[in-house]
């Protein structure tokens, strides 16, 4: 349930002295890097400073947000491990509040009815576009008196911009920015129907949740100078702003959907481990020294917001991945087989059961040095689970042709004859084939890997005859191998 107005007062002026920050997407569709990255930003910045985070989810768009958008959302700030203190906040439960605070703008003299229509600004905007300059809105009830309203026809409130002078930011990221208050127009506070705009919402949501510190894409920059004069008019205190420069791709264009997956749980599907993701998210934009690798802690100890750059970051998925490996290897093999294992049961279209899990948790050790993202480490790890016979690559297929079928005889043989099953007896048994042959041990190994795994390429031979075992082994070589009466 969301909290009373109240209640929402009363935590605004209690938490004056702590800092407070908010992650306010939009729920029309999924959480997008940038919002990820803001997301993990303000996070860190209210746990470094022992304060608050906050998420609310901007929902006045009732024809877009969906509760599917906004699950979406959900699920990716849990990905990312990014809790926010108390219960989310939905903007459209604070309409009563919003049109309050509009309505006290009309009392205090920094807002007006305005019953401009739409042809009346129609026309307006063709007249600018003819003599090429900016459209601003020009309002005949700007100045008007109060008893001049006319309740009968429908009516917007604008705000009275500021129109001398000028309004300026200390930006934190951005540093000092300035705006002619000419260049501010009388925008929309509540739409005909009585609805507020965001340009309202947001200002009221801010004050009324005691956020202290504005941390959001530079895109908002604008709108900054817009809000100020609401919160001006109403006499607020001033949040501190940080405009984050927006993150593009390799091209340098903006991040879109041509640069690929854009979306944070679409990162999830490519097998992307949370904390790399968010390590790479906090290296886009801000660094501590020549340190790359951060752990959660130490990004909360040494988070700023002075060392946040004022150029935008480019999205490169090989150093995504590249990370995302070192994640991997450091990551714990029974948790690494728990991730895994829904991905290995879609490649092979069957159920582990607990006895196969173990071996792919004993399996990890070999797998994950391999892997780059868990696709990747379940593709390698589907060897230990398919039936026999098994079906063959094309390299793994080359390999078994021409000499390559006996030499495995020769390998099962050997192998056959062992007493203990291990990486060293299994290792002196392939290297007696290839000296007793005259052969390389490569030549003997790659036929032996072919016919154990189906592929070309696996963790190393003698850690795959150990995982598969002796009878399994043994199994997989006959099915390749070739005696001297055939």
């Amino acid at each position: 349930m969301a909290a009373s107005l109240e209640n929402r007062r009363l935590s605004a002026t209690e938490t004056q002295r702590e800092v407070v920050t908010r992650f306010a997407p939009s729920p029309t569709g999924f959480l997008h890097i940038g919002g990820a990255r803001t997301a993990l930003f303000n996070w860190l910045f209210a746990r470094h400073h022992k304060g608050r985070f906050l998420l609310r989810i901007e929902d006045t768009d009732k024809a877009r947000s969906t509760k599917p958008a906004i699950d979406a959302i959900l699920e990716g700030m849990r990905w990312l491990d990014l809790d926010w203190d108390g219960h989310e906040y939905y903007q459209s439960q604070f309409w009563a509040r919003h049109a309050e605070v509009a309505n006290e703008l009309l009392a205090r003299g920094h807002a007006y009815r305005c019953y401009m229509t739409q042809d009346e600004l129609a026309a307006a905007r063709a007249e600018a576009e003819r003599e090429r300059r900016p459209f601003r809105i020009v309002s005949p009830w700007r100045d008007c008196a109060a008893d001049a309203a006319t309740p009968d026809l429908p009516f917007v409130v604008r705000l009275k911009a500021p129109r001398e002078g000028e309004t300026v930011i200390e930006d934190q990221v951005q540093g000092t920015v300035r705006v002619q208050n000419s260049e501010i127009d009388d925008f929309v506070l509540l739409r005909s129907d009585g609805s507020p705009t965001y340009m309202l919402a947001v200002v009221v949501d801010d004050h009324d949740m005691g956020v202290t510190h504005v941390i959001r894409g530079d895109d908002h920059l604008n709108n900054a100078f817009r809000q100020l004069a609401i919160i001006r008019g109403m006499g607020w205190p001033e949040p501190v702003y940080a405009h984050v420069p927006l993150i593009h791709g390799q091209d340098g264009a903006k991040m879109s959907k041509r640069h690929g997956a854009t979306g944070v749980m679409d990162y999830h599907e490519m097998g992307i481990l949370p904390e790399a993701m968010a390590n790479y998210l906090l290296r886009l934009g801000w660094g501590h020294g020549d340190d790359e690798i951060i752990a959660r802690e130490d990004a909360v100890r040494w988070f700023d917001l002075d060392h946040v750059g004022r150029s935008p970051s480019r999205f490169d998925t090989k150093k995504l991945e590249n990370l995302n490996a070192h994640y991997i290897r450091e990551a714990s093999d029974g948790r690494l087989a728990g991730l895994v294992t829904p991905r290995v049961e879609a490649l092979i279209d069957a159920r582990l059961d607990s006895a196969e899990i173990a071996l792919l948790t004993r399996a990890m050790p070999e797998l994950k040095p391999r892997a780059k993202n868990l696709n990747e480490l379940a593709e390698g790890a589907t060897f230990l689970f398919r039936e026999r016979p098994l079906d063959l690559d094309d390299k793994a297929a080359q390999l078994l042709s021409g000499e390559g079928p006996r030499l495995l005889a020769r390998v099962y043989a050997g192998l056959s004859a062992l007493d203990e099953w291990n990486a060293e007896t299994t290792e002196a048994v392939v290297r007696y084939v290839a000296e007793t042959t005259g052969t390389k041990l490569g030549q003997v190994a790659q036929p032996l890997r072919a016919a154990l795994t189906g592929r070309a390429t696996s963790p190393g031979i003698f850690d795959v005859l150990v995982l598969l075992g002796r009878e399994e082994s043994l199994a997989r070589i006959a099915d390749r191998m070739m005696t001297d009466g055939e």
